[in-house]
C-alpha cells in the first residue's frame, strides 16, 4: 500500500507539469451515422506520453486528476485543442464534424465555466453547434441544481450535451427529465453481450425506444464486431462507436480516415 501511495504521489506531481511540458496528445476516436456508415462526429481523448513510463492511458491519470484538481486545467487544455484542431481541419477543406468532449463532476461545479468555455469558442471561431459536452450521470447527481444552471446556459450557447455511460447510474430517467439533454450513449457494459444475452438485448432495444420517444439521439459505446453493429442499426440505434470502426487515432491517423471516407 505505502508503494502505490508513493507512486500515486509521484504520477499527480509529474501531471501537474504535464500541460507545460507538453507531454499531453489528443487521440480521436470517430462516431459512425448506423444509418449510411458515415463518420460525422469524434470524441476527443486524453493520452500522456510519460517521458520515462511511455503512454498513459486515461483510466490511470484521470481519477488522480480528479483528486488533485487538475482536471480542470486539463479538461481546459483538452477543450482548446480539439477546438484549435477542428479549425485547423476546416482550413484543410476537411468535413465539418461534431467534436465531443467529456467534462468532470469537478469542471461542471466550478465557477466561469461559462466564461471559458465562451473563450475557447471565440478563439477558435467554432460554431457552438458543433461541440458536444459528454457528462456521466455520476457526475450530475452531485449538485442536480447547479448543473441543470450550466446545462441549459451551455445549451442556450448552441453546446450539445451528451450523457455518458447511460444505464451505469442510479437516477437516468430523472436526468433525461429535467436535464437539456441531446444525446444518450449507452455503456459499453450493455453492448457487450447483446449477440449472446437475450436481457441485454432486450434493455439496450428498450434504450433506444426510450430515447426516441424524448426525441434524443442514441450512440452505442464499446461496438467491436459487425453483428453487434449489425444488431444495433436494425433496432434503430443512431450511431456507434468502438474498435469495429476505429481504434482513438493520433491527429495525423484521424485524418487519413476522414480522407479514406471522402474518396
Amino acid at each position: 500500500m505505502s508503494a502505490l501511495a508513493l507512486e500515486r504521489m509521484r504520477l499527480e506531481g509529474n501531471l501537474r507539469g504535464s500541460i507545460q511540458r507538453q507531454e499531453l496528445e489528443l487521440h480521436y476516436q470517430s462516431i459512425v451515422n448506423l444509418s449510411t456508415g458515415e463518420i460525422y462526429k469524434f470524441e476527443a481523448l486524453v493520452r500522456w506520453r510519460h517521458p520515462q513510463r511511455g503512454l498513459i492511458l486515461p483510466s490511470e491519470f484521470i481519477p488522480i486528476a480528479e483528486d488533485s484538481g487538475v482536471i480542470v486545467p486539463l479538461s481546459e487544455w483538452v477543450l482548446q485543442q480539439m477546438c484549435d484542431q477542428m479549425q485547423a481541419w476546416a482550413r484543410h477543406g476537411l468535413p465539418a464534424l461534431i467534436g465531443a468532449v467529456n467534462i468532470s463532476a469537478r469542471q461542471i461545479r466550478r465557477q466561469g465555466i461559462m466564461r471559458a468555455l465562451d473563450r475557447f469558442l471565440r478563439q477558435a471561431r467554432s460554431a457552438s453547434g458543433h461541440i458536444e459536452i459528454e457528462l456521466t450521470e455520476s457526475s450530475l447527481v452531485q449538485d442536480i441544481e447547479h448543473a441543470t444552471a450550466i446545462l441549459r446556459g451551455l445549451h442556450e450557447r448552441g453546446i450539445r450535451i451528451a450523457l455518458d455511460d447511460f444505464g451505469t447510474g442510479y437516477s437516468s430517467l430523472r436526468l433525461l427529465k429535467e436535464l437539456p439533454i441531446d444525446v444518450v450513449k449507452i455503456d459499453q457494459s450493455f453492448i457487450a453481450d447483446i449477440t449472446t444475452d437475450a436481457d441485454a438485448a432486450d434493455i439496450v432495444q428498450a434504450i433506444i425506444n426510450m430515447a426516441h420517444s424524448l426525441r434524443l439521439e442514441v450512440v452505442a459505446e464499446g461496438v467491436e464486431t459487425p453483428q453487434q453493429a449489425a444488431l444495433l442499426k436494425h433496432w434503430g440505434c443512431d450511431a456507434a462507436q468502438g474498435f469495429y470502426f476505429s481504434p482513438p487515432l493520433p491527429a495525423q491517423g484521424f485524418i487519413e480516415l476522414l480522407q479514406q471516407q471522402v474518396s
